[in-house]
């Protein structure tokens, strides 16, 4: 069989003309000849009836004392009512469907509740489903542990649920279909002439999600690039192919795109605080000490550097307080630099390529932004600026590597 995923997030669900669209994309699946897995989001975003986050104010209004088993079993409502929603309507097209829990799919997960990771799939149900000619219509961010308890996988859960069905299916594709029209060269909210990229790896994407953008969740690039399944990210409103995401050898074109593209986007974090710590003559253990501590209290840490004077580190601004003071209470003096923003510079080109980083302070520079701190890797260069600079220090580097004017799009899938 030629099978497709189609994930439609919450805000592709939300509206009845919206959820027409969604019918449109069916449709056009099916007279492609493909078989058909929909997974969908719960509806909507926070104050809507059915969203995830508005299950959350429920819980908050409402004793605050949810156990954590609990909270999976109402959080995975959204996701079913979604999927109930969109089997009626389907229905009403005399478009035969089935509506399957995660659980149903044979979506096994740990039982991490609340934040359950994939521990295996089995598509049984679903193959014969759509050997039937049904369109399987799955309720994402959900599994169930080996005892039959629910789960739920966390943010960015249903492009996981997507993408994991996509590789134990060995889908053609997998669609993500969102409110834009692809991944973009920077959030277009920021910079007015963000263009739409044409197709990018496996890894640009994963370094832009993890360096802030919001088009889909790292975990779920990360399963599909262990079997090289391709992944559309598309605009729920459109007909456009959007973005396409795989391997840089799999297609000609992206081999070519990525020799005629040194930079594939600029993306940004904003609320971090930067933490310096001085090192004083003999504290050879000082680096141990304090990344222990802050594992010991859960606080994520990022940025880091380390010489034999200084120890330098960033955290989130909600934590910055904590992590404060809990260097105190160790006899250490930490300087903290607060609201600062991480701006990454993402492209499977730079590796190997002189003179980037120098185009990149060139550009903040010219604009009188200073640069608190930088790292890079092979494809990912970030630099640390003040909250203050972020919008513009953006909007500079992606004037300095001209990335509104891409090449034309080159025709794939």
């Amino acid at each position: 069989m030629k099978i497709r995923v189609q994930k439609f997030g919450g805000t592709s669900v939300a509206t009845p003309e919206r959820r027409e669209r969604v019918l449109h994309h069916i449709r056009q699946g099916l007279a492609e000849g493909c078989r058909l897995v929909v997974v969908v989001s719960a509806m909507g975003r926070k104050g809507d009836p059915y969203a995830t986050d508005t299950f959350l104010d429920w819980i908050g209004q409402n004793g605050r004392s949810l156990p954590p088993r609990e909270h999976d079993l109402l959080l995975s409502c959204g996701e079913i009512i979604s999927a109930s929603t969109l089997s009626s309507l389907l229905n009403h097209k005399e478009i035969p469907n089935t509506v399957l829990t995660g659980g149903q799919a044979g979506i096994i997960t740990n039982d991490n509740h609340m934040n359950a990771q994939i521990m295996s799939i089995n598509p049984t149900r679903v193959i014969e489903e759509l050997e039937q000619g049904r369109v399987v219509v799955l309720a994402g961010f959900q599994g169930r542990t080996t005892e039959g308890e629910v789960t739920t996988l966390g943010r960015g859960g249903s492009d996981t649920t997507a993408t994991a069905l996509g590789v134990a299916l060995h889908a053609d594709v997998v669609d993500i279909f969102t409110d834009v029209e692809g991944i973009m060269t920077a959030d277009p909210r920021i910079v007015d002439d963000a263009a739409a990229l044409h197709s990018v790896t496996y890894s640009e994407i994963c370094n832009l999600a993890f360096s802030g953008a919001k088009v889909i969740h790292p975990r779920a690039v990360e399963l599909a690039m262990q079997t090289n399944v391709p992944i559309r990210v598309r605009s729920t409103m459109s007909d456009s192919p959007g973005t396409l995401v795989t391997n840089a050898t799999q297609t000609d074109h992206l081999a070519r795109e990525l020799r005629e593209r040194l930079i594939t986007g600029v993306t940004q974090m904003p609320d971090i605080t930067q933490i310096q710590i001085p090192v004083k003559e003999g504290q050879l253990d000082l680096q141990l000490s304090v990344f222990k501590a802050m594992a010991e209290n859960r606080i994520s840490v990022d940025f880091i550097n380390i010489n034999p004077s200084l120890v330098t580190y960033t955290v989130h601004n909600q934590v910055a307080d904590r992590a404060h003071a809990i260097l105190r209470e160790m006899g250490l003096e930490p300087e903290l630099n607060r609201n600062c923003a991480k701006v990454s510079v993402v492209g499977a080109g730079i590796a190997g390529v002189p003179g980037v980083m120098s185009r990149i302070a060139e550009a903040l520079t010219d604009e009188d932004i200073q640069i608190l701190q930088a790292a890079d890797s092979h494809t990912t260069i970030w630099v640390l600026v003040r909250g203050e600079d972020m919008v513009k220090a953006v909007r500079a580097l992606h004037r300095k590597f001209d990335l509104h004017n891409l090449p034309q799009p080159a025709q794939y899938m």
